[in-house]
């Protein structure tokens, strides 16, 4: 029996038992090195003066409330974008032009929208009058989440999107089907599984966005503002009971989304 799964994992081009072993304690290192940092929130909070300072829990409420909003939004205006994409020869412009706000510095992306958004530019000027301040606002607030979350949520549902077999999609066009009954009834629910997946990593990177926050939307503070508010006017000890609040709440259920989709995924 053992030789038949050695000769199954030899086909496979899969390492040997002897193989495995350097490649599973390779990994194990570089989990451990990974997750290392994570172990200062127990070793490093002060447990006897453990507590949120003034302004914590409105941070927090700030972060959760937008960031569904913009999650909403990403979703609403990237589902399309992705099945779009999906569907089209492969051109590498079109990438490129998806990949620029997350290959753009965070900080360099605050900048360019508060030079195109903002109250001294033309379009700020024009959206003020009509009663729209993009500018420490919570329009801007959700703006510079949306900026910091869409082009992952793209990437991960046109992946999904790409994994759709075209012979289903054929078939229900052969039916007499036009594209959008397609898109709900066949590629939407096939996809569901890396959409799930795509949200979970978009609603991430929208609540731990700081750097496109910082410059658009100082105010409101969410949760990555305070966190380096507090650092900056009280130490590094105001830092923790809010970052155990993020990890507790705020994690799980896009960890929960991730990982069901995943294991749904691969059976």
């Amino acid at each position: 029996m053992s030789e038949t799964r050695a000769a199954q994992g030899l086909s496979l081009g899969l390492p040997d038992g002897a193989g495995r072993l350097p490649l599973a304690l390779l990994s194990t290192l570089v989990l451990l090195f990974i997750l290392a940092p994570f172990s200062a929130l127990v070793f490093m909070t002060d447990w006897r003066h453990f507590h949120f300072v003034v302004g914590d829990l409105h941070a927090a409420r700030v972060s959760f409330l937008y960031s569904t909003v913009a999650v909403a939004v990403v979703v609403a205006l990237g589902t399309p974008l992705a099945w779009w994409l999906a569907h089209r020869r492969s051109r590498w412009w079109l990438d490129a032009l998806v990949l620029m706000p997350l290959l753009t510095p965070p900080l360099a992306l605050g900048i360019l929208l508060a030079s195109f958004y903002g109250p001294y530019s033309s379009l700020g000027m024009q959206l003020s009058h009509l009663g729209l301040q993009l500018s420490n606002s919570v329009p801007a607030f959700i703006l510079a989440q949306i900026y910091g979350a869409i082009p992952y949520f793209v990437l991960a549902a046109r992946a999904a999107f790409e994994a759709v077999p075209k012979e289903l999609e054929d078939i229900s066009r052969s039916l007499g089907r036009n594209a959008w009954y397609t898109f709900w009834r066949v590629s939407l629910p096939l996809a569901r599984l890396g959409l799930a997946a795509g949200i979970a990593l978009a609603w991430v990177r929208a609540m731990g966005e700081f750097g496109i926050v910082l410059i658009v939307a100082y105010f409101p503070q969410g949760i990555p503002v305070k966190l380096w508010v507090n650092l900056q006017d009280i130490g590094l000890e105001a830092v923790y009971p809010l970052l155990w609040f993020f990890f507790l709440v705020a994690i799980p259920v896009p960890l929960f989304l991730g990982l069901y989709s995943r294991r749904r995924a691969f059976g």
